[in-house]
């Protein structure tokens, strides 16, 4: 049997299947599937996936044996290896990359480089190795280059060589289980036998008698030893005595590492849907009965039981002995999610994000490869869930930009999950208040199927919006950043203990830093973007690549003392509420407060326990978030993501505002959104104002069409970037040439332009969007340009193509 194997090299050259020979001691476990090690080079051994098992071989030389299988079970159902390999095609990716992404990290190879000596009885072998066997090369002193040019000599005269050894980094978590063969007479007899002063024997001895039920069997053995210990009060030495003396056996067992959330306030029973529920969860269930792979767009306002439809339409999926994924934007959304899931569903809920630890996203990984989780929810990489026999999939708050990968493999959780419901012949629904463009008007040609839900479940009306024009208010304090009447709005919530929800999408202090003397703006030196001032650790930080640094004194430039920071971000705010209104309490939700693990769900939970009275926070609390005391809602600039250079920045906008709208008055109390601004006329936020959708889709599709971009046109971002400014834009201007000859002007192009980020991490980066209806050569040509990028980076160049980009940096 011959295995044909991926090889975790990503490059043009290994881009290829490799064929092994499979011992026969290995047939039986080698699958379409299984992680292996096999050799690769002259003394290169390599992680490797087997994508396929055939009986013959058109290769002319002796094919190299496979070495080993790691997992018992293959990681990679054969779904997913299809899966694989239509990606790595989409969206311009080496297959490796894919395969690596499908999977938990502890699941990628840990690679070393072994130095092992050839001659070792050479006085300059035994010089360097002494008594060692071999060397790992990563415990080299890289400044000491004495050893280095011992090395590289001994290298060149071949006395010694490399060995590449590939190490799995996936551990199972195991504990020891006590239990005891003896009866209780024997166990009795035992006690007889310790001496008087030897407490933690008898202390355990007495236990096991006691658990001894009366037909002999022990009633709550065996246990495990940490909760053995905890209830006798005997040390590990005493166990491991008693274990030598027969006593006990202790037997290793494997446990899984679970996330651990709260439980759910929720009643475990479904609630009773309205009509429109009732019927957009029948065609829903029709689909999944009828295995047609139906995309289903349920579009419904805010507040208006999406997620009850998601939850009947996965106890109608389990029912039928079918499993179900459903994928949430954020990190912060999944642990109110998860609790409703499983509160319905229990332990048969698998949850998947980049929140959990290692261990903990290997154990849930597994469960649901071993088919013991039904349901899994997670985040953006759990489209990659191996789940079998797949009824539904369900994307919540599908137009979220979170589903796009930034960097590479550049996949969408949608599109993988469009390919996944054909495959599986499997129902997608696409859920949001706000859908994107592309996939509303995809519903407006019949392609998805509309489902709509027009009334909040609990019958309430939505939120009273107001817009405030800043170019025409009081403001509140002297920082020119909350209205007056915003903070008295928040203040009469506070007085009446309601809770009130704070956006803006902004994190730290401040902006930036400038000099009033000389106009000195303090940049990052790595990047061309402003750093931003972080009040706490008194820091300058770049948002972009981590650079920090301390608060100058004076200016760098003109060393005058008139430094002032400008613009406003959360922590700034925090600051102002707790001076204006010192009663309140007050939780602060960015990515500076959510670094720890469990953060997000500590905040969230803290809040849903009504121990703040604010939540102030980015994006993150703009979406998903169900508290019945929440009756204000402020929006402290609408303007923020306005100003990008984006097509989408509108769209964008009129999402965000919309979303945390419905975060208000979502129970029995009414609910109010102030909304500040400097634009109240533009219509993304004049139209927010009414969540009023359908208007702005058909105003946005305007726009859109007139500048012929997506839904009207599809979209492929090239990127170059180098360390050499003119190197970045040579090639981008190549590139064009290149299209322009290949296509004959059938696609329009813009650029090649620095991107609005012109340099990231001192590199520079051009950037191309080309804008085609249906062009059959252009997948061709970007693929041609794919495997020049190879080439192309040994000479410090990287270029990256990115299909359907969000964000254009």
């Amino acid at each position: 049997m011959i295995a044909q194997v991926i090889v975790d090299v990503a490059a043009k050259q290994t881009d290829r299947l490799f064929e092994y020979l499979v011992p026969e001691l290995l047939e039986d476990s080698v699958k379409i599937g299984s992680r292996v090690f096999v050799p690769f080079g002259k003394s290169r051994r390599v992680q490797g996936f087997v994508i396929g098992l055939v009986n013959s071989t058109e290769y002319e030389g002796t094919l190299k044996e496979l070495l080993m299988v790691v997992d018992e079970l293959p990681p990679l159902t054969e779904e997913l290896v299809e899966l694989s390999d239509w990606l790595s095609s989409y969206i311009f990716s080496y297959r490796i990359s894919i395969l690596k992404t499908m999977l938990p990290s502890v699941m990628r190879a840990n690679y070393r480089k072994i130095l092992v000596p050839n001659q070792k009885d050479e006085q300059e072998v035994h010089a360097l190795f002494g008594v060692r066997t071999e060397i790992d090369l990563a415990d080299i002193d890289e400044t000491d280059t004495e050893t280095i040019a011992t090395i590289n000599h001994l290298l060149r005269s071949e006395k010694v060589h490399i060995e590449y050894l590939v190490e799995s980094r996936a551990k199972v978590k195991e504990i020891s289980l006590i239990d005891t063969s003896l009866s209780v007479d024997q166990l009795k007899a035992e006690l007889a036998q310790v001496r008087k002063n030897a407490t933690q024997q008898i202390a355990l001895l007495e236990f096991l008698i006691a658990q001894k039920s009366e037909s002999g069997l022990a009633a709550s053995l065996p246990l495990p030893k940490a909760e053995l210990e905890s209830l006798t009060g005997v040390s590990s030495v005493t166990i491991k005595k008693a274990t030598e003396n027969g006593i006990i056996t202790q037997t290793k067992t494997e446990v899984y590492r679970r996330p651990v959330t709260e439980p759910s306030q929720k009643d475990k029973t479904p609630i009773t849907l309205l009509p429109e529920q009732e019927e957009a969860l029948a065609k829903i269930t029709a689909s999944v009965t009828d295995e047609q792979p139906t995309t289903f767009l349920l579009e419904g306002v805010t507040g208006s039981g999406k997620t009850e439809v998601y939850l009947h339409a996965i106890a109608s999926t389990l029912s039928q002995g079918k499993t179900a994924l459903m994928l949430v934007p954020e990190i912060s959304l999944t642990p109110q999610m998860v609790r409703q899931v499983e509160a319905r569903f229990g332990d048969e809920v698998a949850v998947l994000h980049s929140g959990l630890s290692e261990g903990e996203k290997y154990d849930e990984w597994r469960r649901i490869r071993r088919d013991e989780a039904k349901v899994v929810v997670g985040a953006r990489s759990a489209v990659f869930a191996p789940l079998k026999n797949l009824g539904l999939i369900i994307i919540d708050e599908e137009h979220e930009n979170s589903y796009k990968q930034d960097d590479t493999p550049r996949y969408h959780a949608r599109d993988v999950a469009l390919w996944r419901s054909k495959y599986n012949h499997a129902p997608l629904v696409l859920g949001s208040a706000t859908p994107s463009l592309e996939s509303r008007a995809r519903a407006q040609k019949n392609v998805y199927q509309l489902l709509t839900l027009s009334k909040r479940a609990n019958q309430r009306a939505l939120p009273a919006v107001k817009i405030l024009d800043m170019k025409d208010t009081q403001f509140a304090g002297d920082q020119f950043d909350l209205t007056q009447e915003l903070v008295d709005a928040v203040k009469e919530r506070v007085q009446k203990h309601e809770q009130t929800i704070l956006l803006l999408n902004r994190r730290g202090f401040s902006s930036f830093m400038l000099c009033r003397s000389c106009g000195f703006v303090l940049k990052c030196p790595n990047c061309d973007i402003s750093l931003t001032y972080h009040k706490a650790g008194n820091q300058m930080k770049c948002h972009y690549c981590g650079h920090s640094e301390v608060v100058p004194t004076v200016c760098p430039n003109c060393h005058s003392n008139e430094i002032r920071f400008y613009g406003t971000g959360t922590q700034k705010i925090e600051e102002e509420l707790n001076e204006l209104i010192p009663t309140a309490k007050i939780l602060r939700m960015d990515v500076d407060t959510t670094r720890q693990k469990g953060s997000y769900e500590k905040i969230l939970n803290s809040f849903g326990r009504l121990e703040a009275d604010i939540l102030l926070g980015t994006q993150m609390i703009a979406k998903g978030l169900d508290f019945p005391t929440v009756t204000l809602v402020g929006v402290i600039n609408a303007d923020t993501a306005l100003s990008f250079p984006d097509f989408r920045s509108a769209e964008k906008t009129f999402q965000l505002l919309t979303q945390v709208s419905g975060r208000a008055g979502r129970a029995e109390l009414s609910g109010e959104v102030l909304i500040q601004t400097y634009n109240p006329e533009h219509y993304a936020i004049a139209l927010a104002k009414s969540q009023d959708y359908e208007r702005f889709y058909q105003r946005e599709m305007q726009v859109r069409h007139q500048g012929n971009y997506p839904p009207y046109f599809f979209t492929a971002l090239i990127s170059v970037s180098s360390k050499n400014e003119q190197n970045a834009a040579k090639e981008a201007f190549i590139i064009k040439r290149k299209l322009l000859h290949e296509l004959n002007g059938r696609v329009l192009i813009l650029g090649p332009t620095p991107s609005a980020v012109s340099k990231i991490k001192q590199h520079y980066f051009y950037q191309i969007l080309v804008k085609y209806k249906r062009e059959p050569e252009l997948n061709a040509f970007l693929h041609e340009i794919q495997d020049s990028a190879q080439t192309q980076k040994k000479y410090g160049l990287t270029i990256y193509i990115d299909l359907e980009p969000d964000k254009f940096m």
